[in-house]
């Protein structure tokens, strides 16, 4: 038997994705967007509307950067999440991470989340089913802590997941597979 929810953004696990921008006065912006994906190999895809700060930012700047959000930091990913940079044009600074300019791109790399992906602006999409930020990742980067042997190691990464049924945030750790290996079980 099947009961049924009253939920129709109900995919889980949804990314803890921290979208990183710089203001038009050099300070940082970050946002927490759950609704991002990779469109391509080297597409990302944020569904943000243009009232956010970030979008703004990126359209003047023609970049962002994406880092994945870990367990260490959840309250502060929470915090990007829940307040606003066109009201609180200073939340960086309060929730005391550090930062860097990108490598590649005019946009931070948060340093405290181990995994960022360097971005530049492609377009703004705009329609009936949606909107959205699509950028072309650059480079990949990842603090070195994740990175045992010279080789990431994504337990170590301590990603979490939302959960839009009940709001709350998971952690992503533990291997429990081989893709393109253990389905070949059933191949006859």
């Amino acid at each position: 038997m099947r009961t049924k929810l009253n939920k129709t953004d109900g995919i889980f696990p949804m990314p803890v994705l921290m979208v990183a921008t710089y203001n038009a006065d050099g300070s940082v912006n970050v946002m927490n967007a759950a609704w991002g994906t990779m469109q391509e190999r080297d597409t990302v895809v944020l569904n943000l509307s243009e009232d956010h700060k970030t979008v703004e930012n990126i359209r003047a700047r023609g970049a962002f950067t994406v880092s994945i959000a870990d367990a260490d930091h959840v309250t502060e990913a929470d915090y990007f999440g829940v307040v606003s940079g066109n009201d609180t044009p200073d939340k960086f600074a309060v929730s005391g991470l550090t930062a860097q300019r990108a490598e590649t791109v005019d946009a931070p790399v948060i340093n405290e989340f181990p995994l960022c992906m360097e971005c530049r602006f492609i377009e703004f999409q705009d329609g009936e089913y949606g909107c959205g930020v699509i950028g072309r990742v650059v480079s990949l980067t990842a603090d070195q802590r994740v990175m045992p042997g010279g080789r990431l190691d994504m337990s170590l990464v301590n990603a979490i997941a939302f959960d839009p049924y009940t709001r709350g945030y998971y952690r992503v750790t533990e291997r429990v597979g081989e893709a393109y290996h253990d389905g070949l079980k059933l191949k006859k």
